[in-house]
């Protein structure tokens, strides 16, 4: 009869089986504040919990406790790592983001869509010559949560500067959004691209994908979902067959081969299958896998060029790109696979681009691009070297402490 109160009787710091590397709650109720605490103070913890986790409670006799995962260190560690990493970079950063924010060029958060986030960004060229001009959409990355239009936007202005057109979508991430809502997301944002650049001076009929870490995958999805609808003779508001060439940049493109590793990085394997809705959905968020179902053949016909760039030292790659490349070649699509010595997940998409200078992937995307362009060649061979926005030991710095 007598009324239950919460308490917090102890607490300790430490990791346990149910979810390696992380904390643990576990509360529960008593029959006075005072008899609830003499139970647990100097006690075990609960079964299933290693000694030095965090526990809170319970108390017998009422019994009543739940461990929930407080996913910690892991996710610490990279917070502090991403802090530094970002600090080191700092220079450039700031610099980017006051052309971001105050360059004519740039057109921020042209509506999209009706859901949150439905956005993107358009870096539009100097007006220095007519004519339509080649478009590339661009899908960032961030592990499916962090994601943010404004991360492509060295990317854009560097791109612009090469008389290139570049769209940078927004889309919900988790856990406003899953895979399903991603992927969707990209789709619609694509649509309005092809449906409208040319009202921006982009050519509709020179349209180029590009995606990087997470936002390859979601990317590479959109356009093989696309395809299908597509052959299969569904009503679509944009072809695959529309998109010149896609480039994916250190994308992962199997679920089944990232959840484990993902799970050792700090995304843990619950937050990963709620990302990706179920083990049940990774075959069809696994582009390299689809590819193989019969009854994609006829839609992978639709699909132009893949190109599909990685580091040697990019670790978050487990196998990915080569079979995804496989994939793609078994089902007849021309495909490359451009491998970077010693560079590293983030060295091709932040560290080159600040560093300035000649950068292979980005002299590579051009080329592609203006490949039967004379005008933009001819301007290519005499564009000046891209300046340095950071000094290089903060560059190497920031390589070292990277969380990526």
């Amino acid at each position: 009869g007598s009324p239950l109160t919460w308490v917090i009787p102890w607490a300790r710091l430490g990791s346990g089986p149910l979810h390696p590397g992380g904390l643990y709650l576990d509360w529960g109720q008593g029959p006075t504040p005072s008899t609830a605490f003499g139970d647990r103070m100097g006690s075990s913890p609960p079964s299933g919990v290693e000694p030095g986790s965090l526990t809170i409670g319970p108390q017998d006799p009422y019994q009543t406790s739940y461990h929930i995962p407080f996913y910690g260190y892991r996710w610490i560690t990279r917070l502090l790592a991403l802090a530094c990493y970002a600090i080191l970079l700092m220079p450039g950063f700031l610099q980017v983001a006051y052309h971001y924010f105050f360059s004519p060029q740039v057109r921020r958060s042209i509506v999209y869509g009706d859901q949150p986030r439905n956005r993107l960004d358009l870096y539009i060229p100097p007006p220095t010559s007519a004519g339509l001009k080649p478009v590339v959409v661009f899908v960032t990355g961030g592990a499916w949560i962090i994601g943010y239009k404004a991360w492509g936007s060295l990317l854009g202005l560097q791109l612009a500067e090469r008389d290139i057109i570049v769209a940078c979508l927004d889309y919900r991430n988790f856990p406003q959004g899953t895979i399903s809502d991603m992927v969707r997301d990209v789709s619609q944002g694509i649509s309005f691209v092809c449906n409208n650049i040319s009202a921006f001076g982009g050519d509709p009929n020179r349209i180029y994908l590009m995606g990087q870490s997470a936002g390859a995958h979601i990317s590479s999805c959109a356009l093989i979902e696309q395809a299908i609808k597509e052959s299969r003779g569904e009503r679509i508001s944009w072809s695959a067959s529309q998109i010149k060439a896609y480039f994916g940049l250190s994308g992962g493109y199997n679920l089944f081969n990232m959840v484990e590793h993902f799970h050792n990085r700090g995304l843990y394997r619950s937050i990963f299958l709620s990302i990706m809705e179920g083990e049940e959905s990774f075959e069809q968020y696994s582009s390299g896998i689809r590819l193989k179902e019969p009854r994609v053949r006829k839609a992978a016909s639709l699909l132009t060029h893949i190109v599909l760039f990685h580091g040697s030292e990019d670790y978050s790659d487990t196998g990915n790109d080569k079979t995804f490349a496989e994939a793609l070649q078994g089902v007849e699509v021309k495909t490359d696979l451009i491998i970077y010595n010693g560079k590293t997940h983030t060295d091709l998409f932040l560290q080159d681009p600040l560093r300035g200078g000649k950068d292979e992937l980005f002299d590579h995307i051009v080329s592609m691009i203006h490949a039967n362009d004379s005008d933009g060649l001819s301007k290519d061979a005499v564009a000046p070297p891209r300046r340095r926005l950071v000094p290089e030991i903060l560059l190497k710095l920031a390589g070292k402490v990277s969380p990526f």
